[in-house]
């Protein structure tokens, strides 16, 4: 999968503390790690570093979060919460 197709993706934890939640990655570190954020355990000022063999990917895409993210904008903690609330994931 290409880099870019991963930034906003909603992706659900499946081990750590953090089992059972979703995130949108917001960073990718190399081709084992990225970046996820919540909003709100997690905010976008301190993503979790996280295995992507410890994820498991949704069909949803953030596509506003993505392209702020692709156009080095600032992304608020709000709006990747109520992204994820509004998709109830």
């Amino acid at each position: 999968m290409d880099d870019n197709n991963l930034l906003g993706k909603v992706v659900h934890s499946k081990s750590g503390r953090d089992r059972n939640r979703y995130f949108i990655i917001v960073g990718i570190l190399n081709a084992d790690y990225v970046y996820i954020s919540d909003g709100d355990l997690r905010k976008i000022e301190k993503p979790k570093k996280k295995k992507i063999k410890h994820l498991i990917f949704t069909d949803i895409t953030a596509d506003e979060i993505s392209e702020l993210i692709l156009q080095g904008k600032k992304i608020s903690n709000s709006k990747i919460r109520k992204f994820l609330q509004v998709e109830e994931v």
